[in-house]
């Protein structure tokens, strides 16, 4: 059911002159308890769950077709990634296509045509206007967010493609992805169905969607490149859309380039950090864990192999074979837009025939251009600079029976494209940026399965771009910088030079990865991690917070809960020997906070919870003994543990105790250059002299660069110190040596051992920290058995930790205020005193 405690939070981000048609006039058919007709189930055996494929363009191909009722034709669209990713998924599992109409039939939007689609072909139209439709598209997707993630600022003129930002155009991109989430909505089993929400489009749908169902199962891939944090962040909806990204559960990627981009602006917009456990990357989001994937869509195999061994490729291959007998022929297949440098290509195919004269009337290079998917200004540049470009090589270089470039502009058959394939000796991919391009994937099958061809010709060259996605995964290729002319020329050079052994030790290296990495492989992988990422949805709570874009879900553990006023006080009131520990940073001071020492409101409610005799309160922290003992002066009765516990007073004006550990300092002779050496490389960062312990602070550098160095730090200090007797730790923005047995775990024994000894035990224990150090007071009340003093079995213990996050503890609370108004609670609550017993005695008659 849609969480209903959120309701039309969302709709807030709505443009009034963008409304999309109301779920509520479509009549569909409950398809949640069938499978899909192509993919149905034992009854002996239970249901797969279902799989919802969504994405901007259903799977589809429409042909204008006066017979049918529809005016349209329908036929399965097998170069799909979203209907090619079928043949990953486990066998049986339902699968539900979410997307737009063709374009042919965008207008024939219709209740009869819906269901023909669903029972047809397993597919659920969205249904959006056309003016919605085209400033979604054409104006936000294609003008303004793909662009910008292919790293093209809104700096020139629109002709050159990219649109500065328009609010009214994000706003019809929010509306177009609220109509997919309301499409959703009507047919989604959240329990049961697993959601693979597909490309930049749309981007906002985790968010629409994880509001109406907090525990829905959400995958997110990323076809096209996560630009740098510097590129991302001068979108104004930044923070927007990296919390939509979050709101999924699993987020894939390409290319580890694309992920890194992604992981650096959480951290740099959002203040979230990642880690890597046994492979996998995760970021910790309000308690969720939203794993990152990395690795590149393959292709289908089985659907490129019917192409290539049909007998019409098979044809076209020994007819282009003989036409181009005597040539070296080289092959480039793009889109027509701005960011595959044909053009680029075109100049390095004429720089070759410059310097190397005896490849005139020997090499040809065939670009096919496919039909761009967009329109514009930019297209038609595109277009004419490619015809302009060829018309000039032709020119110059040309003679009769002989054409350096041959441009095909035309639309052209998978059976001829293939054929091209596999007649090329090489393959050119010059694309300034692309997500991923799988043209080199396509073409070493095709040279490897075509039946045109003898098996001395099964070899290929391929030179490819660093730019694109593909290349990591492809060693074996001729990596280039597409920017360089000149460097292309001379890995076309190359290319046709190679000698044949290492063309074909090259080509089975390549043909060996495509062929295992296929788009099953891809499709499985991913459905397998998305299963794992949403394993523990049910063992956990859900709220949801935050409004518009803004939303996000809390999920906390089941005896993981808010620690509220009314909550502790009746344990607080009828307790005697009361213990109070707080940390300071991060728990009674903000983070943020310039000014380090504490308020007036800090010093008063410690004050007050002082002055119940019944209570013992202790500041625990890692700061330096002088800096605290100044700040809380005011404090008479409070207690202080600094330095993480390696000095301890019991009273202002108690003595200052040590730990009574026997320590040789002399390690800071070796420690202290190494972290001034790491200050100095590292700007922004500082160093903290404690009398027990070293500080490296790195809270005023770059993040990535302090969390970098902070690593290697980590890993140089334990080096050096791996015969002293000293421990050290990472902790928020800071790396720390402390002498063996210092902790905040040992504190709590020692104060808890000190009190036991004099007959006060305690009988209630408030424990309030914010980060790994505090961890350790948390096991040490939390966990008994690993204690060395044991409470009393009516002790109420009370580990709270602040801020939504994994821990020891079992309560939160969200921030600094929420500590304070807790404390404040406490101070107010007065101690619950002996009941008082009346006896009232009436004596009836008389001696």
């Amino acid at each position: 059911m849609p969480s209903l405690s959120c309701h039309n939070l969302l709709d807030l981000v709505a443009a009034a002159d963008d409304a999309a048609p109301s779920p509520a006039s479509l009549r569909l058919p409950r398809v949640m308890s069938a499978a899909s007709p192509a993919s149905p189930t034992s009854p002996s055996t239970p249901a797969p769950a279902r799989r919802v494929v969504v994405s901007h363009r259903l799977p589809l191909r429409a042909a204008a077709d006066a017979a049918s009722p529809f005016g349209f034709s329908f036929t399965v669209d097998s170069d799909a990634v979203a209907y090619q990713l079928r043949s990953g998924l486990p066998p049986g599992a339902p699968v539900l296509h979410i997307g737009t109409l063709p374009p042919p039939a965008t207008e024939a939007a219709s209740d009869e045509l819906c269901n023909y689609l669903l029972a047809n072909f397993s597919c659920l139209p969205v249904y959006l206007p056309a003016d919605l439709h085209r400033r979604f598209y054409h104006g936000f997707c294609k003008h303004y967010l793909w662009p910008l993630l292919h790293y093209l600022l809104p700096l020139t003129p629109s002709s050159l493609g990219g649109l500065p930002f328009d609010r009214a155009l994000y706003h019809s991109f929010l509306s177009a992805n609220r109509a997919f989430a309301d499409r959703l909505t009507e047919v989604l089993s959240p329990d049961d169905d697993l959601v693979w929400i597909h490309d930049y489009h749309l981007l906002a749908l985790p968010t629409f969607l994880r509001k109406r169902f907090p525990r829905a199962k959400v995958g997110f891939f990323l076809h096209s490149p996560f630009p740098s944090s510097e590129i991302f962040r001068t979108i104004p909806v930044r923070e927007d859309l990296l919390r939509a990204l979050l709101n999924a559960d699993l987020v894939g990627f390409h290319t580890f380039d694309y992920a890194r981009h992604f992981l650096s602006a959480c951290s740099r917009l959002l203040g979230l950090d990642y880690q890597s456990k046994r492979g996998y990357i995760g970021i910790e989001y309000y308690g969720r864990t939203v794993t990152v994937k990395i690795l590149p869509v393959g292709i289908d195999m089985g659907q490129l192999r019917s192409v290539v061994s049909a007998p019409e490729t098979g044809d076209l291959v020994r007819r282009l074979t003989e036409s181009y007998k005597g040539r070296r022929l080289m092959v480039g297949v793009d889109d027509v837009d701005l960011f595959k440098g044909i053009g680029l290509k075109f100049l390095a195919m004429e720089q070759l025939l410059v310097e190397h004269p005896e490849l005139r009337g020997r090499a040809v290079l065939v670009q096919i251009a496919n039909p761009a998917r967009s329109e514009g200004r930019d297209i038609q540049e595109v277009q004419g600079e490619a015809r302009a470009i060829s018309a000039r090589v032709n020119a110059r270089f040309g003679t009769p029976g002989y054409t350096p470039i041959v441009l095909i502009d035309r639309g052209v058959s998978v059976h001829e494209k293939a054929a091209y394939y596999a007649a090329a000796e090489c393959c050119v991919v010059s694309a300034v940026r692309d997500g991923l391009n799988r043209i080199p994937y396509i073409y070493t099958v095709c040279r490897q399965e075509s039946t045109g061809l003898d098996d001395a010709a099964k070899r290929s060259v391929i030179v490819l771009s660093e730019f694109v996605g593909c290349s990591p995964s492809l060693s074996g290729a001729i990596r280039v910088n597409p920017w360089s002319v000149e460097s292309m020329a001379e890995a076309m050079n190359a290319a046709l030079r190679m000698p044949e052994p290492e063309q074909r030790l090259r080509h089975e290296k390549h043909y060996k990865y495509v062929s295992t990495h296929d788009v099953a492989y891809w499709a499985k992988s991913f459905d397998q991690d998305l299963q794992r990422a949403c394993k523990d949805h049910f063992s956990r709570r859900h709220w949801g917070i935050g409004f518009g874009m803004s939303f996000k879900v809390v999920a906390l553990g089941p005896n993981f809960r808010r620690l509220s006023v009314d909550h502790i006080v009746p344990s607080y009131r009828k307790s005697d020997n009361r213990l109070i520990l707080l940390d300071y940073d991060g728990t009674v001071m903000p983070e943020g906070s310039i000014d380090k020492a504490p308020s007036n409101e800090v010093i008063s409610v410690l004050n007050r919870l002082c002055e119940d005799p019944k209570n013992r309160v202790f500041i625990v922290s890692g700061r330096g003994k002088d800096e605290l003992g100044r700040w809380f002066a005011p404090c008479e009765k409070l207690g202080i543990a600094a330095e993480h516990g390696y000095f301890t007073r019991w009273s202002r004006d108690s003595a200052w105790e040590t730990c009574g550990l026997a320590v040789d300092f002399d390690w800071k002779k070796t420690a202290e250059p190494v972290m001034r050496l790491y200050k100095e490389a590292t700007d922004g960062s500082t160093i903290e002299d404690k009398e027990s312990a070293l500080v490296w602070h790195h809270d005023e550098a770059d993040p990535d660069f302090g969390s970098c160095q902070a690593k290697e730090l980590l890993d140089h200090l334990e080096n050096v110190l791996a015969n002293e007797p000293v421990v050290v730790k990472r902790g928020q923005h800071i790396v720390e040596v402390n002498p063996q047995g210092i902790s905040k775990g040992v504190v709590v024994d020692n104060l808890l051992s000190s009190m036991v000894s004099r007959g006060k035990a305690p009988d209630f224990v408030l424990c309030i920290g914010d980060d790994r150090s505090d961890e350790d007071m948390f096991e040490s009340i939390v966990c008994p058995s690993n204690s060395s003093v044991k409470l009393p079995a009516s002790s109420e213990v009370f580990a709270c930790t602040v801020g939504k996050k994994p821990s020891m503890a079992k309560y939160y609370l969200d921030d600094t205020v929420d500590v304070i108004k807790m404390l404040q609670g406490l101070a107010n609550a007065p101690s619950q005193r002996p009941r008082q017993v009346q006896l009232r005695v009436s004596f009836e008659g008389s001696l």
